[in-house]
């Protein structure tokens, strides 16, 4: 009999490389090495040294930005000595860095609810390809560019793509040959969680706020058990709560909506948890990234939780925002593997992109606002690339939708770097 490890590594490569949706993706972008169709990459612009090259964040849309301040913001480390311990300066000083959210393809969520896992692997793994590439447009109806880096590094920095799309990317990485580390949000979330956790050996209660997608998945309690088992402590009982609307309320700015949802999400996982009769809840993980922008109302949430019934929620909760560890591992990898970059320059520099729908698409069907139709979105097919219907356009603070301008701005280190680019020619 195969030993265990080797069984789940068969697996996870079946899972990732079978006659799948991302198979023809993968073979796709092998036969356009030169990057010039839509979703392919420039393999001769990823060079032997990468150092130089920029770090990619992706996520379903500006919620990943929440991802992007924590890594601008880090100082955990010396920047001389790679050891733990603020120095004082940004652990990520000089580096460059690509953020890209699928804006026109969001919800991700929406499409396991449909039934739409494989063609939610298929954008999740075009995300990646984006990063990887150099092929982007100054404006939808305009021409193809192929002067964007590629990156050296791959974040994740949404929840619902992490749980689908993370061993994919790693996996298509393996077959192109390409030593990109890829950091997801959901693993870097579990290990904080583990780290946090006492080793008492008393059991412990654990939360995930997620959205409906994630949770589905499953991917926060597996990855909490076995980050606690690596760590060589008792796994804590994880109870889930998928949140329909919070992610939206906090994105629009609506405080009195996001107070209602946060009490009513809260209100019913503490209820879900008593039922099971598990240990107070004493740790809350943030499973979507907007949700750390909610943090106080969350907090209130929980504590009114507890006043109502101690034995679900105890009195001091703490809350575990994945956005900081994944920023942690981030900076971890990039020293093991040499890809620091060696800049005198104080500041970080990043460049925006979202996905807007294409006006030259013959297929592409738009809803009366300009968004692409929310049934045509879930009607698409996996393999189609001949059907460009979104491209990659900059994002600046003149382009940033008026929905989110509010929440972009409250990022005071992302709101600086969107103000600081310009319209390209």
């Amino acid at each position: 009999m195969l030993p265990r490890v080797l069984l789940l590594s068969v697996f996870a490569l079946t899972c990732a490389h079978g006659e799948d949706a991302v198979r023809p993706l993968i073979e796709h972008v092998q036969t356009h090495r030169d990057g010039r169709a839509a979703w392919s990459i420039d393999f001769a612009a990823l060079g032997e040294n990468r150092a130089d090259l920029p770090i990619g964040v992706f996520d379903s849309g500006i919620g990943g930005l929440t991802v992007m301040e924590a890594i601008l913001k880090l100082d955990a480390f010396g920047n001389d000595t790679l050891r733990p311990g603020a120095d004082g300066r940004a652990d990520f000083a000089g580096e460059r860095f690509i953020y890209f959210g699928d804006q026109a393809n969001m919800p991700y969520g929406n499409y396991p609810a449909k039934g739409r896992e494989n063609f939610l692997r298929e954008l999740i793994m075009k995300d990646a390809v984006f990063l990887l590439g150099t092929r982007w447009r100054p404006a939808p109806a305009v021409a193809p560019r192929f002067d964007k880096p590629p990156v050296k590094a791959i974040v994740i920095a949404c929840n619902t793509a992490t749980a689908y799309g993370l061993e994919d990317i790693r996996g298509a990485l393996r077959e192109w040959k390409l030593e990109v580390p890829v950091i997801g949000v959901v693993e870097a979330g579990a290990r904080a969680v583990a780290a946090s956790l006492p080793d008492d050996g008393k059991p412990h209660g654990v939360a995930v706020l997620a959205t409906v997608g994630t949770c589905a998945t499953g991917a926060y309690p597996k990855a909490i058990g076995r980050a606690t088992g690596m760590a060589g402590k008792s796994a804590p009982v994880v109870v889930q709560q998928g949140s329909v609307e919070l992610a939206g309320a906090i994105e629009r700015g609506q405080l009195q909506a996001v107070i209602d949802y946060a009490r009513s999400d809260v209100t019913t996982l503490a209820g879900t948890h008593r039922r099971a009769g598990g240990p107070p809840i004493d740790t809350v993980v943030l499973g979507c990234t907007h949700f750390p922008l909610a943090k106080a109302e969350l907090a209130e949430a929980f504590r009114l939780a507890h006043g109502v019934d101690a034995t679900a929620v105890a009195e001091n909760v703490s809350f575990i925002d994945p956005a900081d560890s994944t920023a942690r591992e981030l900076f971890r990898e990039l020293a093991r593997a040499r890809l620091r970059r060696k800049s005198d320059t104080a500041a970080p520099r990043a460049q925006f992109f979202l996905s807007v729908p294409n006006p030259a698409s013959p297929e592409a069907k738009l809803a009366a606002d300009g968004s692409l139709d929310a049934d045509y979105k879930a009607s698409r097919e996996v393999g189609r690339f001949e059907v460009e219907d979104t491209v990659a356009i900059p994002l600046t603070a003149e382009t940033l939708p008026a929905s989110s301008a509010k929440l972009v701005q409250s990022l005071t280190a992302v709101w600086q770097q969107v103000q600081a680019v310009r319209p390209q020619p």
